[in-house]
């Protein structure tokens, strides 16, 4: 996706400007440029997705992190059913090598992984014992997934946010945003992660 204009929304969910500063913070150490709360409400799963991921994506069937290693739409909504509260978290990259698959793109990759997770991590240590990621990348961890061999990287193994079935830019609509999808490789784009919260 292009670069957004990402509204601040009014953050009615119990989470602290002073944490909410402290994850910025750190996010921006890990290339994000921002983080929202939001009700969980607002976010939208679709089957469509999971038919982007299954039908246009050469990493279907091939990692740990994409369907159909990931969970349905239908258990996509069990799980979200949990939780109350989540965090957007919106990064910004310019790329000409984002549809190559070089060394470049693996390093941006696992770095946004890494920041995502390390999210997660602050979040558990301050309470939030449920905190899940979904990351706004998919798994470059490894140079070639093990997959279906168990995972290299258990604990940090985490699905992006797509092969979890949510519509982005349905979600983005429902915040009153949008984000338009980028046409050319010389454009900025505008990716998305989001952290589940009790």
């Amino acid at each position: 996706m292009s670069r957004s204009k990402v509204v601040p929304f009014r953050n009615d969910t119990g989470i602290s400007q002073a944490l909410l500063q402290r994850l910025g913070d750190a996010g921006k150490k890990n290339g994000l440029d921002a983080i929202f709360p939001f009700p969980i409400s607002k976010i939208e799963v679709a089957e469509w997705v999971h038919l982007k991921c299954r039908y246009g994506c050469s990493r279907y069937n091939t990692n740990w992190c994409c369907p159909p290693a990931t969970p349905s739409p239908e258990r996509t909504k069990t799980i979200l059913s949990e939780y109350k509260r989540a965090l957007l978290l919106v990064g910004s990259k310019s790329c000409v090598d984002f549809y190559r698959d070089n060394s470049r793109k693996r390093i941006n990759q696992v770095r946004c992984w890494k920041g995502t997770l390390s999210l997660e991590r602050m979040l558990f240590l301050e309470g939030y014992y449920k905190a899940f990621s979904l990351v706004g990348e998919c798994c470059a961890l490894c140079k070639e997934c093990a997959y279906p061999e168990p995972c290299r990287f258990p604990q940090e193994k985490r699905p992006s946010v797509e092969s979890f079935s949510i519509d982005v830019i349905g979600t983005l609509k429902n915040l009153g945003t949008t984000s338009k999808v980028a046409t050319r490789t010389t454009e900025t784009f505008t990716y998305y992660g989001i952290i589940l919260l009790e």
